[in-house]
């Protein structure tokens, strides 16, 4: 199993969403602000 799998397996079993992965794993990708993760308190006040 690839090291990718593995993070993905782990924030799957550490309760992320399939969309909050793929969110990090752009962000890790492409810096972008957009993607970056965000606290439980930051997402209830978008």
């Amino acid at each position: 199993m690839g090291k990718a799998s593995r993070i993905i397996l782990g924030l799957r079993a550490a309760g992320w969403a399939n969309d909050e992965i793929l969110d990090f794993i752009l962000w890790i990708a492409t810096g972008e602000e957009q993607y970056r993760p965000r606290s439980s308190k930051q997402q209830l006040s978008r």
